[in-house]
């Protein structure tokens, strides 16, 4: 599961008044261009090899996971880290290039919900997450209303939800599980109207020029700001999956 995997670096932009600004729709268009960029990568891979046997085999034997299917399962967290807490260290085009490799290894890891559960279910799913997270990004973008004073509440909701899976890990009750994805799919929706109006305030501030930031911070800042959206984007989906997916 990507809950626990958010960066929080697209915060170190102080917030600004929200206007319309060409530079400001300008950082987030490009923020969505690498977010679809990268989940493009993901579903391509995640077809492939939850469609190809062959592929397949280099991540699963009948004796259980190959190398690079543990490596697959286990590395996407250490991507996510090097990214965040190498913000300020990264060069833009290292980032990027963590973002991608990141991206294509949850799509690799993606090819074993391909094979647990129904294409048809598969599909409405994503086609569910999708209409749900356009709704919330377009209300985030054009609210007048603060979002911020609810961050803090939605990320105590994204821990709370990591220790109810830590727990049911233990219990495996059904009954717990379909809550938690209803409770999941609740809080990443509205995470995804609060961080968009995050990344509208952040490029309002470039806009500003307030803050020092210069061309390759704010490259950057838009890569982290797609890792972010990705995230909200991919729990949404996974969620759905366990809640109303059919399972083969």
């Amino acid at each position: 599961m990507e809950l626990s995997n958010r960066p929080d670096k697209i915060s170190d932009i102080s917030y600004v008044p929200i206007g319309e600004k060409s530079i400001a729709k300008s950082f987030v268009s490009n923020v969505f261009m690498l977010m679809f960029l990268a989940l493009g990568v993901s579903a391509l891979l995640a077809w492939q090899f939850g469609s190809n046997q062959q592929w397949l085999a280099y991540l699963v034997t009948p004796t259980g996971l190959t190398g690079l299917g543990k490596i697959t399962m286990f590395s996407p967290l250490i991507f996510v880290l090097a990214m965040s807490f190498g913000f300020q260290r990264l060069s833009a085009p290292a980032l990027m290039a963590l973002f991608i490799a990141y991206a294509a290894i949850n799509g690799i890891a993606f090819s074993f919900i391909l094979m647990a559960y129904t294409p048809g279910s598969v599909l409405g799913c994503f086609l569910s997450a999708a209409a749900m997270f356009g709704i919330m990004a377009v209300m985030g973008y054009t609210t007048d209303k603060d979002l911020t004073k609810f961050g803090r509440i939605l990320i105590m909701g994204v821990i709370g939800i990591l220790v109810a899976m830590v727990i049911n890990f233990f219990l495996k009750s059904n009954s717990l599980d379909y809550i938690i994805s209803i409770i999941g799919v609740l809080i990443f929706t509205a995470l995804t109207a609060y961080d968009v109006q995050k990344l509208k305030r952040i490029g309002e501030g470039i806009e500003f020029g307030g803050n020092g930031v210069t061309a390759s911070q704010t490259r950057k800042l838009s890569i982290l700001g797609a890792l972010t959206l990705y995230l909200d984007f991919i729990n949404i989906f996974l969620f759905l999956l366990r809640m109303a997916g059919n399972r083969r």
